[in-house]
């Protein structure tokens, strides 16, 4: 990257930096129980809520608990539950059609990120009804109040709960984008561990790697605060101690209970901190081909770190002491290389591959062109990176 680029980015980052004491980020208030939902809407006089989940999640009964709760109060809903991994502009448009037909009031999101997403679209086309998703890509072309937004995890890992933002595929390019906003993040979030108990082990560990990737991309930018520094750190000691016990033992109360918890802290902290070039890269790969953005996020984790080199010695040795795999006698740079060789070794531990056979060389520039477009000048990574040098990374993962 020239030397005007870098100054650009840089210059766009310390200024999000400063500002970040005056900007409105909030929590979500925390819902123990998905039963505490039907008061919240009587408070706020709604009689009918929109659900937004997935098949996979219908199947497994886990909205079931909600429409059940729902229902003993005599509150309306409807649900949509076609959501697809890498939701897509089409869908917010169906979905968003059905939320007005059927009189709806609020937005409820039950499931992983895609239905988070695809709710937060949803919410956004409602409050904005003459600007289309594309237009609202990028940061703060909201700027309007959602209906009520309730997210219910079902995964820890995508920490979308506490989030501003709101990932869309456009179905024509399939390109991946970002819509980043202050109404987009849920106005309550349902942390029910029982909703997880028994998820498959490759949603296990996806999910757990996508956690573990907000937290370190958040700590190790240059756009950290003190409370996202902590809850960073707070984030990768619960992954370190629970994702292999979840893995292992899918209906492990306490485990299950430590990683949505771990996933909700991961998702605070990069919230404010933002992530890098691991999610620039991952989202490129999964709008172009399909692939889980917790899998891309995995692969990619120690390969940009790798990358990133001296310029983040000094925060992954901090993650690296904190966690137990390095102590005081190692350099910064010894235990910045144990930290890699940590995420190499959970990687492999999940059953999760080095690289990806779908990877086209001939997809690679406009896929470079994406990551470049969603990271620069956003993301406070360690090292910037110019097309060109994420072009790299693509040939490191591709099989």
């Amino acid at each position: 990257m020239n030397i005007f680029s870098k100054i650009y980015c840089r210059t766009f980052q310390l200024v999000f930096k400063v500002a970040l004491p005056l900007l409105p980020y909030r929590q979500p208030e925390i819902l123990k129980s998905v039963n505490d939902v039907p008061a919240v809407l009587k408070a706020k006089n709604i009689g009918k809520a929109f659900i937004v989940t997935d098949g996979g999640v219908m199947k497994c009964g886990l909205v079931d608990g909600l429409t059940e709760a729902l229902t003993a109060e005599n509150i309306g809903y409807s649900i949509y539950d076609k959501t697809m991994p890498n939701p897509t502009t089409a869908a917010v448009e169906e979905a968003r059609e059905q939320y007005i037909n059927d009189g709806c009031a609020a937005i409820i999101a039950v499931g992983g990120g895609s239905p988070m997403d695809l709710a937060k679209a949803v919410g956004a086309r409602i409050a904005r009804p003459k600007k289309s998703v594309k237009k609202m890509a990028g940061i703060l072309h909201v700027r309007k109040k959602l209906p009520l937004l309730i997210a219910v995890p079902t995964t820890a890992g995508t920490g979308s709960e506490t989030t501003i933002a709101a990932v869309i595929t456009d179905g024509e390019t399939h390109r991946k984008f970002a819509i980043n906003d202050f109404p987009l993040i849920p106005r309550y979030s349902v942390l029910d561990y029982k909703l997880t108990l028994g998820l498959p082990k490759a949603i296990t560990a996806y999910t757990g790697m996508d956690a573990l990737t907000h937290a370190v991309e958040a700590f190790i930018g240059r756009s950290t605060t003190k409370d996202t520094r902590r809850n960073a750190i707070e984030a990768v000691k619960l992954i370190q101690e629970n994702l292999k016990t979840c893995y292992d033992n899918p209906t492990d109360a306490t485990a299950r209970r430590n990683m949505l918890y771990a996933a909700h802290y991961a998702g605070i902290a990069f919230t404010k901190s933002y992530v890098g070039y691991v999610h620039a890269v991952a989202h490129s790969l999964s709008g172009k081909y399909g692939l889980p953005h917790g899998l891309t996020c995995s692969v990619l984790l120690p390969v940009v770190l790798e990358s990133y080199g001296k310029a983040a010695y000094k925060k992954l040795a901090i993650l690296a002491r904190e966690i137990g795999v390095a102590d005081k006698s190692d350099s910064k740079q010894s235990a910045a290389q144990k930290f890699i060789e940590w995420v190499y070794a959970m990687n492999e531990y999940l059953g999760i591959p080095r690289g990806f056979s779908e990877i086209k060389d001939e997809d690679i520039d406009q896929m470079s062109r994406y990551a470049a477009k969603e990271g620069n000048p956003l993301y406070p990574v360690p090292k910037l990176y110019s097309r060109k040098q994420l072009q790299k990374l693509y040939h490191k993962v591709k099989l």
